[in-house]
């Protein structure tokens, strides 16, 4: 090793110093070749990896935001992970130390300060690997209902009957009921009615059902149509008439419901079967006047 030869203290204790470096550098230059083989390894399989899941999770849920964020975090980790473990080859274990009290403290001040938009980032992770949601589906939750026109990762996004757009959070999606019309190929539709005290209620069950079974093209033949008389009302015996549709969505129950509706009134009145409505008849006495009847509807 070469060594310099010097009178002046300052500069004597200056080039013990850069030797001593050198000394330790020339000591370590094996951990300092793991070190770096190391991070060099990480990167690599970082990259291969997040290549890889973004590839497998874009097949699975077909959302490139979430398969993105997913592989990228993935990465990262790896990456973390092996500067870990390039500092622990170096012996630096203070710094090390010092790294992850640093990274734990930044990670709880970031977790709290951002803790509505993380809450709704991981449920749209959640969500986007479920299968009872996808895009399409008709969905009811939170009050509202349509149709999934997207999952991203802050909110789910409908559609609704009226053609209105829906934003909700992904937190309140999980946090929630929710229903999914689209699970299933079938639908009951339930029709209520009532027809006068007079009426042939074995006529008005066989003309209901046949109508629904005839003119309603949605109907599931493979199910029995039910018709019940539920009760003797003010001014009509009412009944309830339920019948399953192959259809998935709110609109495909209004459109067959609507339908069975125009059918059966037209059915009733070509039959002279009476739909009553409620009135109110009131008499009115004065002296001198003649007995006066008001109807109201």
């Amino acid at each position: 090793m070469i060594r310099f030869q010097t009178n002046n203290k300052p500069i004597t204790k200056v080039v013990t110093k850069l030797e001593s470096w050198w000394e330790n550098f020339v000591n370590n230059i094996p951990n300092i070749t793991v070190a770096v083989l190391v991070l060099v390894l990480s990167f690599y399989v970082a990259q291969k990896i997040s290549s890889w899941l973004y590839k497998l999770i874009i097949k699975k849920i077909q959302k490139a935001a979430i398969s993105n964020v997913i592989s990228k975090a993935t990465a990262v980790f790896i990456i973390v992970l092996g500067l870990i473990l390039a500092l622990s080859v170096l012996n630096l274990n203070e710094a090390l130390a010092s790294l992850l009290t640093g990274a734990g403290i930044a990670g709880a001040v970031v977790g709290l300060a951002l803790q509505g938009t993380l809450s709704n980032t991981l449920s749209g992770i959640i969500l986007s690997f479920k299968s009872k949601i996808g895009i399409g589906d008709w969905i009811e939750t939170n009050g509202y209902s349509g149709e999934v026109m997207d999952i991203n990762l802050k909110e789910v996004t409908l559609k609704s009957v009226d053609n209105h757009t829906v934003i909700i959070p992904n937190k309140m999606i999980i946090e929630n009921p929710l229903k999914n019309l689209s699970l299933t190929n079938n639908m009951r539709v339930f029709i209520n009615c009532g027809v006068a005290y007079d009426s042939n209620l074995e006529k008005v069950e066989n003309l209901t059902k046949n109508t629904i079974r005839t003119t309603v093209e949605q109907i599931d033949s493979k199910k029995d149509i039910e018709f019940y008389y539920t009760e003797f009302g003010a001014s009509s015996i009412n009944f309830v008439c339920r019948f399953w549709i192959l259809g998935g969505s709110i609109l495909d129950r209004k459109k067959a419901k609507s339908i069975a509706i125009k059918n059966i009134k037209k059915v009733f009145s070509e039959e002279n079967i009476s739909i009553p409505f409620p009135i109110t008849t009131i008499h009115l006495k004065q002296p001198g006047f003649a007995k006066t009847t008001i109807s109201k509807l």
